[in-house]
C-alpha cells in the first residue's frame, strides 16, 4: 500500500476515544488515554479535564507529585484522614503495580484492594479515590511515578497501613521489596482501625 493509501485508510478510521472503566472496587478508575504514535515518537494527553469529566473522572486536582525509584522498591500502604486524597497516577519510566485498597470504616469492600501495572509503554493510568490506601511497588526499574492529587500532602494527616497485612493480604510481585524504615515498620489494619475515615452510609447511620 502506497503512503497515500495509507494516509486515506487512517484518515478513514473512526477516531479514538479516551476510555475510563471502573475496576472492581467502587470509583477505582482505569484510564487508557488516545495516544498519537509515527515514526517520530508519540503524544498524547495526560490529562484534559473537560474530556476526563465527560469519561467519568470528574475529580478536581489540587497538586502534582514526582517520585523516581529503584526496581524492587515498594512504596505504601499511605493515606491521609481529616484530608483525603485522590490520587491519578502514571509511570512515565519503568513499570509498577500500582494498587489501591478500601480502608473506609463500613464500606461493603472494606479492605479489599485491585491492582493494575501501570507502565510508560501502556500509557495507562490509576485513579485512586479518596478514602482508599495507596501503595506501588517497582516492576521494571528506576520507575518514575507522576501523580495529581485532589487534596495538599499533610504529613501530619497521613497514616501509613503494613504493606504486607495479611488481612489484606496484596498480592505483590516482590516478597522481599526495598522500603522506608516508616513503611517497614508500619501498623496492619486493625491497628489504625479506630482512625480510619468512615463510609458515608455507615456515618449516617451513627448520626
Amino acid at each position: 500500500m502506497s503512503e497515500r493509501a495509507s494516509a486515506a485508510a487512517a484518515a478513514s478510521e473512526p477516531p479514538r476515544r479516551l476510555a475510563i472503566r471502573e475496576l472492581a472496587l467502587p470509583g477505582v478508575l482505569l484510564v487508557e488515554p488516545v495516544v498519537h504514535g509515527d515514526a517520530r515518537g508519540f503524544f498524547l494527553e495526560t490529562y484534559h479535564a473537560e474530556k476526563y469529566r465527560a469519561a467519568g473522572l470528574g475529580a478536581v486536582f489540587v497538586q502534582d507529585n514526582h517520585s523516581r525509584s529503584a526496581a524492587g522498591t515498594l512504596r505504601g500502604l499511605h493515606a491521609q484522614l481529616a484530608r483525603p486524597q485522590g490520587k491519578l497516577v502514571r509511570c512515565v519510566e519503568g513499570e509498577i503495580y500500582d494498587v489501591a485498597v478500601d480502608v473506609r470504616r463500613g464500606s461493603p469492600s472494606f479492605g479489599r484492594w485491585v491492582g493494575e501495572r501501570l507502565s510508560a509503554e501502556n500509557f495507562r493510568q490509576l485513579y485512586v479515590p479518596p478514602g482508599y490506601a495507596h501503595g506501588f511497588c517497582v516492576t521494571a526499574g528506576p520507575a518514575q511515578v507522576e501523580y495529581k492529587c485532589t487534596a495538599a500532602y499533610d504529613p501530619a494527616d497521613e497514616i501509613v497501613i503494613a504493606w504486607d497485612d495479611p488481612e489484606i493480604g496484596i498480592d505483590w510481585p516482590a516478597a522481599e521489596p526495598l522500603l522506608s524504615p516508616r513503611d517497614a515498620s508500619a501498623p496492619r489494619l486493625a491497628g489504625v482501625l479506630d482512625r480510619l475515615p468512615l463510609y458515608p452510609a455507615a456515618a449516617a447511620r451513627r448520626g
